[in-house]
């Protein structure tokens, strides 16, 4: 029998979008509950894209989609130095091939300008190819956005997401809500909402609901949607850091009716990303299988905009679906008809630019609408501090390592991550479950071997600290070995207890 869990306003996703929703609510003295049917934060969208921060010419002049991309990307600078998150304001192009493109660049400069995009300009061809050099020499002419950057997307919602938790917020993990009804037994039946989740019953007066590719779905458990997500694929290559120097820039095609298509760019990590592909998932909304044929053809299209990819050097493969909707712009709201319940869907792409301005947006969404929020008298702390340590000075290093010898062991030997930043990933205030949830949060298993060196060191590391300290269900530390490690769907692997693991399908 679960316990009844309350609180004032319950986050129902815990993707880029929820959590910054989250950290924008740390100032004030209300309980928050932020949820997610996965095990970790970051496990949807936020953890597979393009990982550009848009400048914001794309949206169409007068949606809330054109308004919150240039307003989040302006926020990030601060941010990312405030949460210690790898951050480059490099740049994009977007190439244009002949006459017709050069026009199409034309529209999205006035696009730009309508948005108050800053500095925006096209480049003739001399230009391009200064900046750019590694561009094909038959663009002939690009639309230059200064401000456009990159970002490591699952680092920056773990960031946002420890912040709330410090600050004395509650995230609850495989927590899937498959029910959401008034409390007819108050007075006031729009007082109070019950969610039904595996975890038991949740209560709250106010429900945010950011959930993704299943945000119709959701949404219809209280009422009918108006809208429909409609899940799209985009696959990606990753490549080695060899090929990372290719272009200092993000680099597009014209963009078309199936989205800003096939991009080639550099990653904070020093990588090279190419795609994404365009697929309409009509079965399985969750299918991030990859495809000789899709594949293909990034290769194909990333060759027209940069030539002599070493496609040889590919680190890996993957996919991500994207929250497309039948409707053209963002769907942040209070939801009609349901006091006290707001959503914020259909967050494509500019999504993860937008997202520090959707918290905002959906803050003050919440004042408008009454919702009492009194500011925290007792003090709160939007900054934290994370060690990258190949990202240090020698001097910086040395000092470290004399202060604390764990950080000059180095057990990732692809990405130079240590014993002491793995360290600090497991005692952080959202505890990984998983290789790839250490992953996340130290940049383990990122390198060309793919965890084949570190993974086994970092299971033991995950055992030693379940030994000193309880599981989230309360089991004793003893009851956890090497024989309790199941392998998830997602080729990560999950500690269980050991008489739990017949109860756990690998």
């Amino acid at each position: 029998m679960h316990p009844v869990i309350t609180s004032d306003i319950v986050i129902v996703g815990a993707g880029v979008v929820g959590t910054s929703i989250a950290y924008s609510l740390v100032p004030y003295d209300v309980r928050v509950l932020l949820l997610d049917k996965n095990n970790d934060v970051a496990m949807g969208a936020t953890r597979a894209n393009s990982a550009i921060i848009h400048a914001g010419y794309d949206p169409k002049p007068g949606t809330l989609m054109a308004k919150l991309n240039v307003e989040g990307n302006s926020l990030y600078e601060k941010l990312c130095h405030d949460l210690s998150v790898p951050f480059r304001r490099c740049g994009s192009l977007v190439l244009a091939f002949s006459d017709t493109e050069k026009t199409l660049l034309e529209e999205l400069l006035d696009r730009g300008i309508r948005n108050h995009v800053p500095d925006i300009r096209i480049l003739d061809k001399d230009e391009l190819h200064r900046i750019e050099p590694g561009v094909s020499e038959d663009a002939v002419s690009a639309l230059y956005a200064p401000t456009a950057g990159i970002i490591n997307p699952w680092e920056f919602c773990l960031a946002q997401a420890e912040i709330f938790v410090r600050n004395g917020g509650t995230f609850l993990p495989n927590c899937e809500v498959t029910g959401i009804h008034k409390d007819t037994s108050e007075e006031d039946p729009d007082s109070v909402y019950i969610l039904d989740t595996p975890q038991g019953e949740i209560r709250a007066r106010t429900v945010i609901l950011a959930c993704g590719i299943e945000a119709d779905s959701v949404h219809g458990l209280i009422s009918k949607p108006d809208f429909s997500v409609v899940p799209t694929r985009g696959e990606y290559y990753l490549l080695d850091k060899s090929e990372g120097s290719r272009v200092s820039h993000v680099v597009f095609q014209c963009p078309n009716e199936y989205g800003k298509g096939v991009l080639v760019a550099p990653t904070v990590h020093g990588n090279l990303i190419c795609g994404p592909t365009s697929e309409v998932l009509k079965e399985d909304i969750e299918d991030t299988s990859t495809t000789s044929v899709k594949l293909s053809e990034i290769r194909e299209k990333a060759a027209r905009s940069v030539g002599n990819i070493s496609w040889r050097d590919n680190v890996r493969n993957f996919s991500g679906i994207r929250a497309n909707t039948t409707t053209d712009d963002f769907i942040i709201r209070a939801v009609p008809d349901q006091k006290g319940i707001f959503e914020a869907a259909g967050i494509k792409s500019p999504g993860l630019a937008s997202s520090p301005a959707i918290g905002l947006y959906m803050l003050n969404l919440l004042k408008e609408s009454g919702i009492p929020l009194p500011e925290k008298k007792g003090g709160y702390d939007l900054t934290r501090k994370k060690i990258h340590f190949r990202d240090m000075s020698n001097e910086e290093r040395a000092a470290l390592v004399r202060k604390d010898p764990a950080y000059g062991r180095i057990v990732c030997r692809c990405e130079g991550v240590t014993e002491g930043e793995i360290r600090d990933a497991l005692l952080s205030p959202i505890p990984p479950v998983s290789l790839d949830a250490v992953k996340r949060r130290a940049g383990t298993g990122m390198g060309r071997c793919q965890g084949g060196f570190c993974g086994p060191r970092i299971v033991e590391m995950l055992i030693e600290q379940s030994r000193n300290s309880k599981d989230s269900s309360g089991q004793n530390p003893e009851d956890f070995s090497p024989l309790s490690i199941l392998q998830d769907a997602d080729g990560s692997y999950l500690f269980v207890p050991r008489d739990a693991e017949k109860e756990v399908e690998p």
